[in-house]
């Protein structure tokens, strides 16, 4: 049986996979009637992605940090990712590097996250110096790759998440594009390689758009722990509507203890 991680009271890595809600406001006001709607809907939701790159003040440390403190007193008790996602790799703006790294830093020391996303595309060196400061103020890391462009071979996917193992990430994470039924396999075929290898290390893994729907929702049955859906906007292609994703996680759960 896989290992797990617990993160206010949400079991990482066990059972049905975790359902995470992105947040995409590009203003406060669009921040909090997100919050407001997430709120109203936690009976589907089990954790929240705040995606820092979508807002419009991200530039601005101290206004990050204003409204993380905002975010998370209407969130309560669900989990909270903290995410700059890079233009390199599908998210909606490039920062420097060293800004990149003081958000992230500054988001681990507030203690108004839960779990905070590193990209692997930077150097082993600086993502051991955030993971570290991310360990020590109590906090998970979840190192990521995106590819928004096509689908790697399977053996580079689970040496992608190997790297993210190595490094101390304590979920490592890849999303892929697929341009064939193939791709999605392949995907997938990763997914129990790694999960059969380490599991121990929870992982959340995807194949895109419509075609990788699929791996959306088997997480259980190939070893992801983790699924992204929409609620109100999609941060990447192929992200299912929280209700469905809810229903058919369930339906595939039940099925599954039969």
């Amino acid at each position: 049986m896989a290992n797990f991680i617990t993160v206010k009271n949400i079991r990482i890595g066990v059972g049905t996979p975790k359902i995470c809600v992105p947040m995409t406001g590009r203003t406060v006001a669009d921040l909090l009637a997100e919050a407001e709607l997430i709120h109203l809907n936690k009976n589907v939701v089990d954790m929240v992605e705040w995606r820092v790159d979508f807002f419009n003040g991200s530039e601005d440390l101290s206004k990050v940090m204003t409204v993380l403190s905002t975010i998370q007193q209407r969130l309560e008790e669900l989990p909270l990712v903290f995410t700059f996602r890079s233009l390199e790799e599908g998210g909606e703006k490039e920062i420097h590097t060293s800004y990149y790294f003081e958000l992230n830093e500054a988001a681990a020391k507030s203690g108004k996250v839960d779990l905070v996303d590193i990209e692997l595309r930077h150097r082993d060196e600086d993502i051991n110096e955030i993971l570290s400061i991310i360990h020590e103020n109590g906090r998970f890391g979840i190192l990521s790759s995106h590819n928004f462009a096509s689908t790697p071979s399977k053996d580079k996917m689970v040496e992608i998440l190997e790297r993210g193992k190595k490094l101390g990430g304590d979920i490592p994470k890849i999303a892929v594009m697929p341009t064939s039924a193939r791709d999605v396999l392949a995907l997938l075929e990763a997914t129990v390689e790694m999960q059969e290898n380490h599991p121990e290390t929870p992982i959340i893994t995807m194949s895109m758009a419509g075609q990788g729907a699929i791996s959306r929702l088997s997480g259980e049955v190939f070893g992801s722990s983790v699924t992204f859906g929409a609620l109100k906007k999609a941060s990447a292609p192929g992200q299912v509507e929280v209700t469905d994703l809810k229903r058919t996680l369930e339906v595939i759960h039940h099925s599954l203890q039969k």
